[in-house]
């Protein structure tokens, strides 16, 4: 069976809540001796504000693209033998699980830094867009590992701040994502728009 074959990638519509267990056995095999999972929660607090629940969207037939590269890219990686990703789309409640991976391996090491890479990969690169919903309001919200690569898009020195620029250089950044390269833009010129 081809590599990609034993790859369980699945995005669920609104109301499908992700089944670990159908996850964990379809990763099950006994020529492996690990099975790494990651459950994604929606925990009660962020920054102090109560969190009722989260919504998801997502760009869906790449975020599938986008998931395919990543199992390609872990295995090249690591000794792995089977992959399971599913992310829930729409509300995701308190408590509830919004994504999960699973990875087996013939050893513990290949399985668990096969699925941290996954996790941080999904949430660095992966077109699924978070909103958390407060008892008070409600936001957008970029994940840790985006922002982490997100190159800058205007460079201003502190006395400079709120200046946005006229003229920019645009050059390829470093780290490429499963989607392609990513575009750092520099601020050549720091005129102020006001």
């Amino acid at each position: 069976m081809a590599d990609e074959e034993r790859d369980l990638i699945e995005i669920l519509e609104e109301n499908n809540p992700i089944d670990i267990n159908k996850y964990i056995s379809y990763v099950r095999s006994p020529k492996c001796g690990a099975i790494a999972t990651f459950a994604g929660t929606t925990r009660d607090t962020f920054d102090g504000k109560e969190v009722v629940e989260l919504q998801y969207e997502a760009y869906v037939p790449m975020a599938i693209r986008c998931l395919k590269s990543l199992c390609s890219s872990a295995r090249a990686s690591w000794d792995i033998h089977s992959i399971a990703v599913a992310h829930c789309l729409g509300t995701v409640p308190v408590g509830e699980t919004s994504v999960f991976v699973a990875i087996s391996s013939v050893h513990r090491a290949d399985g668990l830094d096969a699925c941290k890479f996954l996790i941080d990969e999904l949430k660095a690169s992966v077109p699924i867009w978070k909103k958390e919903i407060y008892t008070n309001g409600e936001v957008w919200k970029e994940n840790k590992e985006f922002i982490d690569r997100m190159p800058e898009l205007v460079k201003t020195s502190e006395d400079q701040a709120g200046a946005c620029s006229g003229k920019k250089k645009v050059e390829a950044h470093e780290r490429k994502s499963c989607c392609g390269t990513k575009v750092k833009v520099n601020d050549e010129n720091a005129d102020s728009c006001r």
